[in-house]
């Protein structure tokens, strides 16, 4: 069953089966031990499921690789498949479209609102040479403590990953019986 799963995985694109192939082998080969248990029934059914799963995926793969970004999965299943790629959710694109048109609305309410007391404010007289020198000192300000704000955090990042508090790669899971787990570093 093992090799025939092989096969099937064999039927997706290069590309899919380099980064996900191996996982996907060792996956199934985790299902056909665990079935092992179950009863004929049970491990026929689960193999029918396994191969039409196989099948489907391959050919969803194909046609994403041949029609690109769009999106093919609506008319195979609504299943999460493994991609590597960020996806919205649906609700996304509604949010940002009504925001957009609130945007919009405001734009129009503020011209609205400026057609209405167009002559209401009084004529600004000209900048003086002196006045637009005073926002540079503030601007120089600001400048200097969002460069003192990025520093302060790299220095706390450096800093943590200096103290192996974030290293996970050295942990040691093995139970012993009596103790929890064990920690390596």
């Amino acid at each position: 069953m093992l090799l025939l799963y092989h096969f099937l995985v064999h039927l997706y694109p290069a590309t899919y089966r380099g980064e996900y192939g191996e996982e996907m082998l060792a996956v199934l080969s985790e299902v056909l031990t665990e079935n092992q248990k179950k009863g004929v029934m049970a491990r026929i059914v689960s193999a029918v499921c396994e191969i039409a799963g196989l099948l489907c995926g391959a050919l969803r793969e194909h046609i994403r690789n041949i029609a690109g970004s769009i999106r093919v999965e609506k008319s195979f299943s609504r299943r999460v498949t493994m991609r590597s790629d960020f996806r919205f959710p649906k609700t996304t694109v509604t949010l940002m479209a009504l925001v957009l048109l609130a945007v919009f609305l405001a734009i129009e309410k503020g011209k609205d609102i400026q057609a209405s007391i167009a002559y209401a404010n009084p004529q600004v007289g000209p900048i003086h040479p002196t006045q637009q020198l005073a926002l540079l000192p503030t601007l120089l300000l600001v400048l200097a403590f969002a460069c003192l704000m990025g520093a302060f955090g790299w220095a706390m990042l450096f800093a943590l990953r200096r103290t192996g508090s974030q290293r996970l790669s050295n942990v040691d899971v093995s139970s012993r019986p009596g103790c929890g787990t064990s920690l390596s570093i």
